[in-house]
């Protein structure tokens, strides 16, 4: 360490730093997030970034574009009904922090949303000189009035809590306040709240997260609240949550064991009771005195056998005596299918409203009860694209759902009680699709799984292997990715119709194994040492979009967040022949220190344990860190983070960029300083981000 900090004193850049020794030691000090020589590391990498990509004829318009659609007035809020009013988050370039503000439910219906300030995220930051970033109002129902506001500064995970009044839009002086922590927190009634947090010595997770359930009464000290449950350290985090259905409560405590497996407890009269449901089942919600389940791997229960993927509504009292269960205390909603993968599930006053999935495509069902018997219909939303509930009024039952498909924009559905549909809001179109079409394809993986994707192209499009082609996928932790408007799952309002569609590019959305497209199954099979199915899938892509001669190697660039930035990572070190340029953002890449990093050993589940060696042995077939060699070429790749990511550590993109530097590979870097694992926390600072990747891919893939 003390070698490079002398190199780095002498020439000013750490880049010009090498040694015949490079050992994963080497660039450690690389993980103090806010040590000296490492931020002075980050910005002179920032300066060559900016100074070659920023500096290109290129960048500038495609920032502009970015930043003119990512701040358009055009665009549609998402929004969160809280009695009679819609919430939102609005940011522009007069708030660039964001103005959280409020309509009356009539009025945005009718839209003519008269909007009302609730908190001027710009002008608090200003006043208490914080760079806040909005991170949740979480009020009590059903009056809706008292509620938490959680802040982070610089957008990571750690969040500042307020107690907040919707009557006066004032914080509560004297109130349900906490200062800075990675913190569970949910409201048992007025008075009291379920609370985890830094409580001092031993009470978070080796995970980094709060280990301890607790109940702080209102006008006490909160490290005097009451402790019910301690988890323990091995766990990811523990938390307390009150589900009620507007006639029945029921307090349930989740002790996540694992990020796939959780031990449920019932506290009633003060009392603690194992619930007993599968570890890897999960609770998804609560209606008419039921819990709504879902399971992931298939539960044999007093002599029955439901299958994985099934939907349950299950009487609480018969998992804690399951000796005195009948029947009739556990019903069968949804019988998994092919033809209906649940994606989404919501209790409300109307019933169980589903989002499922068929071959990525959505479609929506409401179940309802009829004389103890459940029933589904299906409901009058768009089916071939992306649907997901918006928001549910929880007296009426009436609801909001938003569509949206990689060419369509977003538009806003209402339907009321009698469950008429209507397009209440609706984004202008970002782009010209009028020339653009959709295709869907499968490819065979290395094991003969048939594998989806999406190609967005123009109309003219020819296979003549010369057509620049972008791939975004994802492949872990059940999440699915789904047709949007913005091409993957950030919020980018479609500016890579824009930036990349329009000028000619193919964009591919790759559905690997890993995500939840499928079906628990889907992700599962890609676990521990399987995961390199999952980059076989992704290589399977993007042969088959070379074999089908819409790309070839030289156009082909990749791009993946968090475990997708390890993904195309991973796969670059596999097989570096099969790209032409790479984006890797906020990354795992030293997934032999992985789990030693902040939240990393909350994903052991996911990936295993580096430090058991027959976990080692296949996390070392693929660990980017490791794999790196300064005899193979890469692709030219972008590196992005956020110093104020507190989740995934920066550390990973850091030193496997000065690696990759000091070996003389073609390296791009960029750190924001703020923006937690989003890695940005304005809408200016995602705009430079999208464009330093546009950047890259049109320069080298053209």
């Amino acid at each position: 360490m003390f070698r490079y900090l002398a190199c780095f004193s002498l020439l000013l850049n750490l880049l010009a730093c090498s040694t015949e020794q490079d050992s994963a030691e080497d660039y450690q000090w690389l993980e103090q997030v806010e040590g000296k020589a490492a931020i002075a590391w980050v910005d002179a990498n920032n300066s060559e970034t900016a100074a070659r990509l920023g500096k290109s004829a290129l960048y500038q318009p495609l920032y502009d574009q970015a930043l003119a659609i990512l701040s358009s007035p055009e665009r549609l809020p998402k929004i969160d009904q809280k009695g009679d009013y819609v919430y939102n988050l609005w940011q522009d370039t007069e708030h660039p922090r964001g103005v959280y503000r409020r309509s009356l439910v009539s009025d945005f219906i009718a839209n003519a949303p008269v909007w009302q300030t609730v908190v001027d995220l710009d002008a608090l930051s200003a006043e208490e000189n914080k760079k806040w970033v909005f991170k949740g109002l979480n009020c009590l129902a059903p009056e809706y009035r008292l509620c938490l506001l959680s802040l982070s500064e610089g957008g990571g995970d750690t969040i500042e809590v307020r107690e907040f009044n919707t009557e006066t839009l004032s914080f509560v002086a004297q109130g349900f306040n906490l200062a800075a922590a990675k913190t569970n927190i949910d409201w048992i009634d007025e008075n009291q709240v379920y609370l985890g947090t830094d409580f001092g010595a031993d009470s978070q997770t080796d995970s980094g997260y709060p280990r301890q359930v607790r109940i702080w009464s209102r006008g006490t000290a909160f490290t005097d609240a009451k402790l019910l449950y301690s988890a323990d350290k091995s766990s990811v985090s523990a938390s307390g949550h009150r589900y009620k259905d507007g006639q029945f409560s029921v307090d349930i405590i989740t002790d996540a064991t694992t990020f796939w497996e959780s031990r449920y407890q019932l506290l009633a009269n003060g009392k603690l009771s194992d619930i007993a449901l599968p570890s890897t089942a999960t609770i998804n919600d609560f209606i008419k005195g039921q819990l709504l389940v879902s399971l992931k791997q298939e539960w044999q229960f007093n002599g029955r056998l439901f299958p994985e993927g099934a939907v349950l509504l299950i009487r609480p009292q018969a998992l804690v005596t399951p000796e005195k269960a009948a029947a009739h205390d556990i019903a069968l909603l949804i019988e998994p299918s092919p033809e209906f993968i649940v994606e989404e599930l919501h209790a409300s006053p109307r019933g169980i409203l589903a989002i499922g999935l068929v071959d990525v495509k959505a479609q929506a069902r409401l179940y309802t009860s009829v004389n103890g018997n459940w029933r589904s219909q299906a409901l009058d939303l768009p089916s071939v694209g992306s649907l997901s509930i918006e928001t549910i009024d929880q007296k009426s039952g009436a609801f909001f759902a938003r569509f949206e498909d990689f060419l369509t924009p977003p538009s806003l559905y209402y339907l009321d009680t009698n469950l008429k549909s209507q397009v209440v809001a609706a984004q202008a179109a970002s782009f010209d699709a009028s020339e653009l079409k959709v295709e869907q394809y499968f490819a065979q993986s290395a094991d003969g799984t048939q594998v989806p994707y999406f190609a967005v192209m123009k109309k003219d499009t020819q296979f003549d292997g010369k057509n620049p082609t972008h791939i975004f996928s994802y492949g872990g932790f059940r999440v699915s990715l789904k047709p949007s408007y913005s091409g993957s799952y950030e919020d980018l309002n479609g500016v890579y119709g824009k930036l990349w569609l329009e000028r000619g590019g193919v964009f591919v959305l790759a559905n690997i194994r890993g995500g939840g497209e499928y079906g628990p199954a889907w992700h599962s099979s890609v676990l521990l040492e399987n995961r390199h199915k999952a980059y076989e899938d992704f290589e399977a892509v993007a042969q088959d979009l070379v074999n089908k001669k819409i790309t070839s190697a030289k156009h082909l660039g990749i791009e993946g967040r968090s475990n997708g930035g390890l993904l195309v990572a991973a796969t670059m070190v596999r097989h570096p022949e099969l790209y032409g340029a790479v984006i890797s953002g906020v990354p795992l890449l030293d997934m032999q220190r992985y789990h030693r990093l902040l939240a990393g050993a909350s994903w052991m589940a996911e990936y295993g344990n580096p430090d058991i060696e027959s976990n080692w042995q296949w996390l070392k077939t693929y660990s980017p860190f490791q794999k790196v060699s300064a005899e193979q070429q890469y692709p030219p790749i972008l590196f992005y983070t956020s110093t104020k990511d507190d989740r995934v550590h920066p550390g990973h993109a850091r030193k496997m960029a000065a690696k990759m530097k000091a070996q003389g590979h073609r390296v791009e870097y960029y750190e924001n300083r703020e923006g937690g694992h989003g890695g940005s926390s304005t809408k200016e600072q995602l705009a430079k981000r999208v464009a330093l990747g546009y950047t890259l891919l049109w320069e080298t893939l053209r």
